[in-house]
């Protein structure tokens, strides 16, 4: 399946800024069951200075200096990709147990760095005491997943606005809300608890309009879930917000930690702004 992506981002201050400095992960790279057939970042104002390095976890990161005065800056990503991606499996999934999973990756260089509590994702306490309930002793390794991806869907409540990119897993679960981002770090955090090297995945899902209404254009919108490491089968998603595996409808953006090590968009800016807002499209549209 072919598509085509459109992320733009459009800031307007109160006051001239002077510089902007930005950091931006919004362009594909090229994985497993995914090809990027073309990417481009576009700033306005023109920068004065771009610069395109891979991060420390293979990710696309692009840096860019405004240093003409402006009230408007808009960043934009354009981008093609193929997505051919497997589907997953639950049975062969099931022919080991969790613990069996664990164990056989026990030193693998790949998940030492997705073992451990990380700045936004705990593995202890409230996090740990949620996965035990899960990952119960001999359980298959597949029905564990799976359980992990439906209860996060069903015992919390998608709200937007219901907490901010600081918020804690401890707070999300005592609400009991978040969105796509909580629900990822959580679902990370739980198989870290265990001892399952999981990342975060930040990235889009094609959605569908409602049945006899067209495409909305720029009505999407960004996306994260989970991936864990598996052996024999290397890094399989789950979508707790959705409760399903990540198939065919997802293009990936990028990978870490969690969401503070690939933020779409973070920066600095040099102006006596007193406030700005913030505008976000997104569009993701099938080419065939």
């Amino acid at each position: 399946m072919r598509y085509s992506l459109t992320h733009s981002t459009t800031y307007t201050y109160d006051d001239e800024v002077t510089t902007s400095y930005g950091r931006a992960h919004l362009l594909p790279r090229d994985l497993p069951g995914q090809a990027v057939l073309s990417a481009e970042l576009s700033v306005t104002p023109e920068p004065a200075e771009t610069r395109e390095h891979l991060d420390f976890f293979g990710n696309r990161s692009s840096y860019f200096v405004v240093r003409q005065a402006h009230t408007v800056l808009v960043v934009t990503s354009r981008c093609q990709l193929e997505i051919d991606r497997p589907e997953v499996h639950v049975a062969g999934l099931n022919s080991v147990t969790w613990e069996q999973a664990r164990d056989g990756l026990a030193g693998n260089d790949l998940s030492r760095q997705y073992l451990l509590a990380s700045r936004q994702i705990s593995t202890a306490g409230d996090v740990s005491r949620y996965a035990a309930e899960i990952f119960t002793p001999g359980r298959p390794l597949g029905e564990s997943i799976v359980d992990l991806t439906a209860r996060i869907h069903h015992d919390f409540k998608y709200k937007t606005g219901s907490t901010t990119v600081r918020s804690t897993l401890t707070e999300v679960l005592a609400n009991r809300s978040g969105v796509c981002q909580d629900f990822a770090h959580l679902a990370v955090g739980c198989l870290r608890s265990v001892g399952l090297a999981a990342r975060y995945v930040s990235g889009y899902l094609e959605t569908a309009p409602p049945p006899g209404m067209q495409r909305l254009q720029g009505a999407d919108a960004s996306h994260a879930w989970a991936s864990v490491l598996l052996p024999g089968s290397g890094w399989v998603d789950i979508d707790p917000t959705n409760n399903q595996f990540v198939d065919h409808r997802y293009l990936i953006l990028a990978h870490g930690r969690d969401y503070s090590d690939v933020p779409p968009l973070k920066g600095v800016i040099m102006t006596d702004a007193k406030s700005s807002t913030m505008q976000v499209s997104v569009d993701v549209a099938p080419l065939s």
